[in-house]
């Protein structure tokens, strides 16, 4: 297992973490740090951990956010292939048609030949 040493709001904490990973615990954490920034610079040095509830229920709601949209691209993307195929088969429909038609044409003139002999 690694450490890492990460500094939120001013203060450093040590980490543990999958070997590899340290470079992306550091990134994480500096996203965490700028958004505790971002908050102490709006409503100010509220305590640690008020203003650590508050990043995390910030980060809670951009993931949800970013669960909605997923979820809607997700639908979107379906109704798009629906759609595709809908159009898909209708165009095939349209091209078989006639050929179907002159297929049911020469079979009835087949059928019409044998028994008039």
């Amino acid at each position: 297992m690694a450490q890492v040493s990460v500094t939120i709001n001013g203060r450093n904490y040590p980490i543990v973490c999958d070997d590899g990973q340290e470079e992306h615990v550091t990134r994480l954490a500096s996203y965490i740090d700028k958004r505790a920034s971002e908050i102490a610079e709006t409503v100010g040095q509220v305590g640690e951990s008020r203003l650590l509830v508050m990043v995390n229920l910030l980060i809670a709601d951009e993931l949800s956010e970013a669960y909605d949209e997923m979820e809607r691209l997700q639908v979107a993307a379906k109704n798009s292939e629906q759609a595709i195929r809908t159009e898909t088969r209708e165009a095939m429909e349209t091209k078989i048609a006639p050929v179907v038609e002159s297929l049911a044409v020469r079979i009835e003139n087949i059928a019409d030949g044998l028994e008039s002999d």
